[in-house]
Parts: C-alpha cells; structure tokens; sequence
C-alpha cells in the first residue's frame, strides 16, 4: 500500500497528540496545524521553508519560519518524541522485539557545509558533515538524540542519553547499552556502571584484547597470556570519593555525562579520579569481554541491537536525502530542533509501520492463520519504500479534527499542492 508522508503524520497525531505537545496546546485552528507539519517537515528534512510553503497553499514563508522558531523552545520536540515512541510501545507486536530495558547508540552524519560550526570532515564520504547521535530501544524506538560534533569522542554522549532517558520513573529503566568499537573508553564503562547501567562496546580485533588484574591474582595456565597485572586496587580506593561526587553530579544534573567525560580523559592523567575511573573501567571492561567471548547469546544481542541502529540510520536518511543548507544549524537551539525534528520524523515512520503490522498479524489470526512468535521477533517496522516523503502533500485535516483540534473548533481548509 502506498502511503503519503502526510498522512502518516495525521495518523499517528491523532493517535499520540505529539501536535499538543509541540504547541503546548491542542491546536486551535487547521492553519495553526498546518503551520506546524510544516515547521516540522522544514526543519527534520532537507527541504526548506519556502519549499515547504510552496507545497501546501495557505501558508507563506514567514508563517512557517515563526512556527520553526516555536519548535526551539526546549523541551518540546523531546516531549513530543517520547509520545510517539510510548505509542509505540503499547503495539501488542512491539513486546516481541524487546522489554525496553535495552538499546543502542551511534552517530550517523549529516553532510553540511564547511561553515556550519559543528562541522567536520567525515573520514568515510570525504565530505564535511554534522553528527547526529542518536538511542534506539530494542524495541525500535529512538528516545534520544542530541547533534555533536563530528569525530569527537562519543563515549559522553552515549551515557548523558540514558541517563537522560532514566530520570524518568514513569518508564522502563535502560539496563544495557550496545556501542560501537570506538566508544571503548575505561572511564565510560566505570561511569556508566556506576549510574547502573552497562556500556557494551562491540569490540574488534579480539586477539590483541587483554584482561587486566591484580598483581597476584591466580589464572589459570591457559590464559595467563592474554592477562595484563597491572590494575591497582589502591588507586580505585584513593580516588573513589572524587569519582562518586562526579557521578552525584551527573545524577542530581549538574554536570552533564558528556562534560564529566571530558574531565575525565587523557589529560587528567594523574588526578585520583581519572585513575579510579581508569582502573576500575579496565576491571569493568576485562569482565564484559569474558562475557562477550564466552556466552554467543551474549555477543548476538549485542549485535543485534547494533544492527538494529544502523536499520534506523537507514530509514533516517530517506528522510534526510539532502545537505544541510549552509544558512541552517548556525545557532544551537537550531541544530538541536533539527535533530530533535529529525528523531520525531523517524519514530513517526517507526510508530505507523509498527501499528499497520500489528494490524495485520490480528487480522491473520483471526482468520486462524498461524503465526510463529519467533517471525515477528525477526520482522522490523523500519522499511520506507512503500512511503512517498516527497511530491504533492495534501493534509486531510478533516478526516482527524475531532481529534486534533479543540472541541468546538472547525477545519476551514483543505489544503493541496
């Protein structure tokens, strides 16, 4: 079935309310709404204002980069994102793709203009580009996102969004977060564990890997090898006090993980708490790769949950086929509400996808058709071909005012392109 972008958009509003949490109020007119889908295709997609303006009659430029504006103020895009995604858990079919309790996390790129201040050439494509860093749940959901310069490390970024996504007791906790090879960092792994989660790192070149003890520690002779004595105890208890006041800051939000990451780097060698975080992250990281190399099921989610991000990327850049414009992301609000746009856009397509194939494993199996709960585990809500993002928008906000607008209030338009 071939669907229009707009319609999914409607669709799941009417299901979610993310509109409400955009304006800050359900929306009082059909103009006030369309003003508002187009802000959002404007800054989540590669087409800009005046071309958004041009596709659906009724507004102008000036009308959508005010609504543009109001999609800046902190706070809104996410609110409206965890909408869309909670929606998308309560789909019966999303239990069997994971418990929520697990996700991954990773940059993809956006090519930018070399102006563009969080722009950095990507060593892959050979081009500059802005970083968008997202977390994805097992379940398919992004429920952070947050724009980084590129090539920086990530390992900051990576605990800040679940620690963000934690502070809420209303859902279910992240306990483990699959990341790439490169976000390999000691002191992330002991500042993630000690917010009480684990930082998984898919990890390469597993020959030259060492497990790091204490001097004396026994081994037995067939590994002795692959061990490296050299983690000190003493420093772990020397430097414990000002490690535990960092993570109390990054828990009470004072300190962002990212921040406290950076403190903790390289250039702090010597200081009590680079050294704990150090050598208890080393412990931390020689007991994981005991676990990654001996339990396959272990090594397969992580993985998966992996792959489950890079399906995600995938869906993301048929949003995003384009540049980012070289007068677009020059402020930090900005880019956060391109991203923040971006993420919503994506878990829209993820929310819909998930609910039409809900629909249809009821429908089989009303007809008595069986269906192996081992399928759907394999089957993944992030396929796009059947979505039409571009071309003529025509939103039907007929068909959904009783849902979207306030009571009392009347679609006076229709609009078409």
């Amino acid at each position: 079935m071939r669907m229009q972008f707009p319609d999914l958009l409607l669709e799941i509003d009417a299901q979610c309310h993310y509109s409400e949490a955009l304006l800050g109020h359900r929306a009082e007119t059909d103009a006030e709404l369309l003003a508002l889908y187009a802000a959002l295709l404007a800054h989540g997609t590669d087409i800009d204002a005046k071309s958004v303006a041009a596709m659906i009659p009724g507004l102008d430029t000036a009308r959508v980069s005010v609504a543009m504006r109001a999609l800046e103020i902190p706070g809104r895009l996410r609110r409206a994102n965890e909408r869309v995604v909670e929606f998308q858990g309560r789909v019966p079919i999303a239990a069997h793709w994971g418990d929520g309790a697990k996700g991954s996390a990773d940059m993809m790129s956006l090519e930018a203009s070399r102006h563009l201040w969080s722009a950095r050439t990507d060593p892959r494509r050979r081009t500059y580009a802005a970083g968008i860093y997202t977390h994805v749940l097992d379940r398919w959901g992004i429920v952070y996102d947050q724009p980084i310069v590129l090539n920086e490390r990530q390992a900051g970024v990576a605990i800040e969004g679940v620690e963000r996504h934690n502070r809420s007791d209303d859902r279910i906790q992240l306990s483990l977060l699959a990341v790439d090879t490169h976000i390999n960092s000691s002191s992330g792994m002991s500042v993630a564990k000690l917010l009480g989660f684990d930082l998984c790192p898919r990890l390469q070149d597993l020959s030259e890997r060492k497990l790091f003890l204490p001097p004396g520690f026994a081994v037995p002779e067939g590994i002795e090898r692959a061990t490296v004595k050299r983690l000190s105890r003493k420093a772990i208890r020397e430097g414990w006090d000002d490690l535990m006041r960092i993570v109390a800051s990054i828990r009470i939000g004072k300190i962002g993980a990212d921040v406290a990451l950076r403190l903790l780097g390289s250039a702090a060698q010597g200081d009590p708490a680079y050294r704990a975080a150090d050598h208890l992250g080393r412990l931390l990281r020689s007991i994981f790769l005991c676990d990654y190399i001996a339990i396959p099921d272990f090594r397969r989610e992580i993985h998966t949950l992996l792959s489950r991000g890079e399906s995600v990327h995938q869906l993301q850049r048929a949003v995003y086929t384009g540049n980012v414009a070289p007068e677009r992301g020059r402020r930090r609000d900005e880019m956060r509400a391109i991203s923040g746009a971006h993420a919503l856009l994506t878990n829209i397509v993820l929310a819909w996808n998930t609910s039409r194939m809900g629909d249809a494993v009821e429908r089989l199996r009303k007809d008595r058709i069986d269906i192996d709960d081992a399928w759907l585990r394999r089957i993944a809500p992030v396929h796009f071909a059947h979505i039409n993002f571009r071309g003529t928008f025509r939103f039907r906000i007929e068909m959904y005012a009783s849902a979207l607008l306030q009571p009392g209030a009347a679609p006076r338009i229709s609009a078409d392109a």
